[in-house]
């Protein structure tokens, strides 16, 4: 389970995504949506959907279930996940037609950059 910083981080994200991407019907972020595509079920703490593939019910409103990769999806490392299986979510993603993933890793903040 996401704690403070991950979900403080995980939140300012898909704001400031929807910021850009919602009003100009671009695109959508999503936090902690459940996708189901090729087998298998992935819940990534940020998934965008382009506007056009958004899927929509009989009434005109987001539904419920998305039974489709995302465009882009974030992963930010939790400490109770591994690498590995973050990474495997990724890469699941990409393998079916997700163009974008981003993995996170909070503790590399600090990492020297030169």
């Amino acid at each position: 389970m996401p704690q403070g910083k991950h979900s403080r981080l995980q939140l300012k994200l898909y704001e400031a995504i929807n910021k850009v991407a919602e009003k100009r019907q671009i695109a959508l972020a999503f936090p902690e949506l459940r996708c189901t595509f090729a087998s298998r079920s992935i819940v990534p703490d940020v998934t965008v959907f382009s506007w056009q593939r958004i899927p929509f019910d009989v009434d005109g409103e987001i539904s419920n279930v998305f039974k489709i990769y995302p465009d882009w999806t974030i992963e930010i490392l939790s400490l109770d996940q591994t690498v590995m299986k973050v990474i495997s979510n990724i890469l699941h993603c990409l393998k079916y037609g997700t163009q974008l993933g981003w993995f996170i890793d909070p503790s590399a903040k600090n990492c020297d950059r030169s």
